[in-house]
């Protein structure tokens, strides 16, 4: 389906019956135009060049095909902070904020936090800018990903060390105050890796290809070691996963552990003290 975008439309003109979501059309008409949301509005009756018609476009075809809006225009805001985004990192989701206030509530002063798994470093940039005064480490077994995130940590100036390593494998005996982690855990094979954003997302960020707990498995048999004692662990989770998460916890001899829901009322992060 081709989306024609007439040159010498006004603004207000396309966004009237736009082909797309109305709200994903003003992000990217704004994106386009490098425009605000208000010059948007005050500047309703600007006429479109063909360039621009051109682009607009363009643009509305990538998102009828299904390309998340955060990858059209390369970013999302999280935490009330704009982050840079790329195919190389999951999309920041809201939901993931509350793992970012559950940890704010539990970070000593002066703390030390490790963010497992960074991705877009979404979680880490959040806690740094929020405490500056936090000791913050993030890791990442992708390169592209860890770009990505000093790339964040640099536009907020959120002062975060980053590291190369496949789960624990780089540091050592290095301990923390609190761990963080957003890990996959989609169960391979499940149907909503091929709908929706997900089709684009990073699959090897989604799942391990297993059955949705591998990840959190290896996060929490490794805590113990990593972890100060009568600290938290933290950790995101699938809508089904709570009462799993729990037991892994608790079979590791982890204390407290508990389970927290979302706006949308559903368990989504699960943690417990060292």
């Amino acid at each position: 389906m081709q989306f024609p975008v007439v040159p010498g439309a006004t603004i207000a003109a396309l966004l009237r019956r736009p082909p797309i979501d109305p709200l994903e059309a003003r992000i990217l008409v704004s994106h386009a135009l490098q425009l605000s949301r208000v010059q948007l509005i005050t500047q309703s009756e600007r006429t479109l060049a063909p360039a621009e018609a051109q682009n607009i476009a363009s643009l509305f075809q990538r998102r009828f095909d299904g390309e998340p809006v955060a990858y059209i225009v390369g970013e999302r805001e999280f935490f009330g902070l704009m982050l840079h985004v790329t195919p190389d990192v999951l999309i920041p989701r809201p939901e993931t904020e509350l793992l970012v206030e559950l940890a704010l509530d539990r970070l000593p002063a002066h703390g030390r936090v490790l963010d497992m798994g960074t991705g877009s470093g979404a979680i880490a940039v959040a806690i740094a800018h929020a405490r500056p005064d936090a000791a913050v480490t993030a890791l990442d077994v992708s390169e592209a990903a860890l770009a990505v995130a000093r790339r964040n940590a640099a536009r907020h100036h959120a002062s975060v060390r980053f590291l190369s390593s496949d789960w624990f494998a780089a540091l050592g005996d290095e301990q923390f105050d609190l761990i963080v982690s957003n890990p996959p855990y989609i169960v391979a094979q499940d149907p909503h890796l091929s709908q929706g954003d997900l089709r684009f997302e990073p699959v090897g960020a989604l799942t391990e290809h297993a059955d949705g707990l591998s990840a959190l498995r290896t996060i929490i048999a490794g805590a113990s070691r990593h972890l100060a004692h009568g600290h938290w662990l933290l950790m995101e989770h699938g809508y089904d996963q709570a009462a799993a998460v729990r037991a892994l916890l608790v079979e590791q001899g982890m204390r407290e552990a508990q389970s927290w829901t979302d706006l949308a009322g559903i368990e989504r992060v699960s943690g417990a003290q060292c």
